[in-house]
């Protein structure tokens, strides 16, 4: 478990008024499983959604989602919180969380920069899982600076 990217993950991507509840049992190896289970049902409750972009279908290719994030500026390495025990508190690459995440049926987070840039897949219940990327505005602003004074000179 790496405690300072998950308490940079919690302040950044969970609800202020659950955060230090969320810390403590993410930090508990007892309670971790209860932190997990607020990534459920009711995940729209727990996480701040105006960070949250839904991908649209079709969303289920890990490679393709690595891209995606790459493009907003991940890196080759994250760090996973899942429900999956293989990724859960792990730096991997990007593309092994990826594809120990997507379609496991249970949430995952995987956070490729710390208080800016992650993808979580919710619970799946009919059909596909919902899967979001989370953008903080800020780095939202600068990378759609980036993106529209590039186009300028094309």
């Amino acid at each position: 478990m790496n405690k300072d990217i998950e308490e940079i993950v919690v302040r950044t991507f969970f609800e202020r008024r659950i955060q230090e509840r969320v810390m403590f049992e993410l930090f508990s190896p007892k309670k971790r499983d209860k932190a997990l289970h607020r990534l459920n049902h009711d995940y729209k409750r727990n996480l701040r959604e105006q960070y949250m972009i839904e991908i649209p279908t079709p969303n289920s290719c890990a490679s393709e989602l690595a891209n995606l994030l790459k493009k907003h500026g991940a890196g080759k390495q994250c760090y996973a919180l899942s429900f999956n025990k293989d990724i859960d508190e792990k730096k991997l690459p990007l593309l092994t969380a990826l594809e120990h995440a997507v379609g496991y049926g249970f949430p995952s987070l995987i956070v490729c920069i710390p208080n800016k840039l992650a993808y979580f897949e919710a619970e799946q219940g009919y059909g596909p899982p919902p899967r979001y990327t989370f953008m903080r505005a800020v780095f939202i602003y600068l990378f759609l600076l980036e993106a529209f004074s590039q186009s300028q000179y094309d």
